[in-house]
């Protein structure tokens, strides 16, 4: 049991009276906090080099931080030193919208899970533009995750992308296009054949555009929207999404079984995994892939890698196993992919 595990994660777990938003934020907060010296020891003691190009863009090693877990990009230069190979922001939208409404943040703690139904709660695009002038170039290359407002109406949906688009994609190494939320209403019908082809139209341009994709998706459907991202020009796929499903709470969880939201962690590990061996099968390889969901282990970002995924990205599994896991995942991936090779 790592320190983070026996003491640093129960005190975070009571903050606020147990509430995961509340501890969410106020970790936030003390990560953008730290000063340089700070900062520079953690890289000494997290940091790991395993470079790998990907995409046409220069990863330090393989391991990001998923978007989510810094909307607005308040840490940013915290997740470097914690180890992060790269790091993606939002998903912002083009207006600022305050979320659902409270409490949307739950711990399926026996089951190492998370139900969210936060709703896009983010300052809007040109805050986080201003943010990013003013911090400058980031150490690691930045994804910056895009989803639709909340109030615009589903047949404006490209127009407000493209907003946000306009204002980001000079501060970003790559686009994601989030388009598989379950917490925003109608967001999933944008996965359809003719909605993803107009936003990646819309969005072509010097940055690479990702599509993120939900794991509740049927193969069929998959495959016809990986047919649509080849024709269209996009740099890869981010599988997955948090589920609609409730399969794999643990009894002590199933309270959480009706609560709305997505569920990320530990019971997405097995079905994020087969989408992403169904995408680099049905795309020849020709589509890379950023792998993200229940990632709590090296061991189950290797298998994630072993399917067919370039990258990984961290969400839960930060948060139940803290930042030695960023350090073991960047390991263990050297090993596997070394271990392909051969």
């Amino acid at each position: 049991m790592s320190l983070f595990t026996k003491v640093a994660r129960p005190a975070l777990f009571r903050l606020g009276g147990g509430d995961a938003e509340h501890a969410h934020e106020w970790t936030l907060n003390r990560l953008a906090q730290l000063p340089a010296p700070v900062l520079a020891a953690m890289r000494r003691w997290y940091g790991f080099s395993n470079p790998v190009e990907v995409f046409g863009v220069r990863f330090p090693n393989r391991v990001g931080l998923a978007a989510g877990v810094d909307k607005n990009g308040v840490a940013l230069p915290a997740w470097p030193a914690l180890g992060f190979g790269f790091v993606e922001v939002g998903t912002v939208t083009a207006k600022p919208q305050p979320g659902n409404d409270k409490p949307r943040l739950f711990r399926a703690r026996a089951s190492e899970g998370i139900v969210n139904r936060m709703g896009f709660n983010n300052a809007g695009a040109a805050a986080l533009a201003d943010r990013l002038a003013e911090l400058g170039p980031l150490d690691v290359p930045l994804g910056i995750s895009l989803g639709k407002s909340k109030v615009t109406p589903m047949e404006d949906a490209v127009e407000d992308y493209l907003t946000s688009y306009r204002l980001l994609h000079p501060y970003a190494d790559y686009i994601a296009v989030n388009v598989s939320s379950p917490n925003t209403p109608g967001l999933r019908n944008l996965q359809d054949r003719d909605s993803i082809a107009a936003l990646l139209k819309a969005l072509a341009g010097p940055v690479p555009v990702l599509v993120k994709i939900a794991p509740d998706l049927t193969d069929p459907a998959i495959a016809e929207l990986i047919e649509v991202c080849l024709e269209h020009g996009a740099a890869g796929i981010i599988a997955t999404n948090t589920t609609l499903s409730r399969d794999g709470l643990a009894a002590a969880d199933r309270h959480l079984a009706n609560e709305a939201g997505g569920l990320s962690g530990a019971p997405l590990t097995a079905r994020s995994r087969e989408v992403v061996r169904f995408v680099h099968t049905e795309s020849g390889g020709r589509l890379p892939i950023i792998g993200v969901g229940g990632i709590m282990s090296a061991d189950d970002a290797s298998r994630m890698l072993d399917a067919g995924a370039a990258l990984v990205q961290l969400y839960s599994g930060f948060i139940y196993r803290g930042p030695d896991l960023v350090l073991e995942v960047a390991r263990g991936a050297r090993r596997a992919r070394a271990a392909a090779a051969r």
